[in-house]
């Protein structure tokens, strides 16, 4: 277990929240928190600085200005994986190996697309979209998990995506490497039945109903970075809902 212990000392005038900002971000840049990581608790950090709580949130906010984290507060309904709730803010592969899955990915489709649709939607000009689709199966014995479909707004931080692949094999590694850090969103779920298509892709029967969830992330400033549907096998997913 990694004990963390810090001092809040720095250049004269600067404020308690921008020092906790500026040690969290020495921390993840350094890569003792790699991105998705989990930060401390509030009371862990309130602790460790031996500040109050207000000014630990002030420099979590701070942090998240810098577009190093993503803060999502209020939020009352959450995906779970066998009762587990799943993060997918991190990355699919990384929610679900943490929720205990020993998931195998194959990625179906990675090209440049247009969809006018989609564009219209999301109210951006640009009909061009990366399309990102994979499929994860349980690597023990082959059974359906999910299938997500992730459609990227082209840009020039994303346009070598399609000729080189994805950043060590995975979206969210991708998008933060290009300097594209999800800041908020919304999300949607309802229950498909699967087309013969994802049927097949699955090694499930045509109809059978799944979990659909559609997420759209964007940026600080508003910009789309991410559209992205889920098919979740409701035999291990669910949502969780908190009032």
């Amino acid at each position: 277990m990694t004990v963390f212990r810090s001092s809040l000392s720095s250049a004269p005038g600067t404020g308690k929240p921008e020092k906790i900002a500026t040690v969290l971000e020495q921390e993840i840049r350094s890569g003792l928190l790699g991105f998705g990581d989990r930060l401390q608790s509030e009371n862990e950090l309130v602790q460790r600085f031996s500040v109050s709580r207000n000014t630990v949130r002030k420099g979590l906010e701070e942090l998240s200005n810098r577009g190093l984290i993503t803060t999502r507060v209020g939020m009352g309904s959450f995906v779970t994986f066998d009762g587990k709730m799943v993060d997918d803010a991190i990355g699919w592969s990384r929610a679900l190996a943490d929720a205990g899955a020993n998931a195998e990915t194959r990625t179906l489709r990675l090209e440049i697309i247009e969809d006018v649709e989609l564009a219209a939607r999301l109210g951006i000009e640009n009909p061009v979209f990366i399309a990102v689709d994979r499929a994860r199966t349980n690597a023990d014995d082959g059974h359906a998990i999910s299938i997500e479909r992730s459609r990227l707004p082209l840009s020039p931080e994303l346009e070598e995506v399609p000729l080189k692949g994805l950043r060590e094999g995975s979206l969210h590694q991708t998008l933060r490497g290009a300097g594209l850090v999800p800041d908020h969103g919304e999300e949607w779920a309802d229950i498909e039945m699967l087309s013969a298509g994802d049927a097949a892709i699955l090694a499930c029967a045509p109809g059978t109903p799944f979990l659909r969830t559609r997420r759209l992330t964007r940026a600080a400033d508003g910009r789309p970075i991410e559209y992205m549907t889920s098919l979740l096998n409701p035999a291990h997913f669910a949502l969780h809902l908190e009032f």
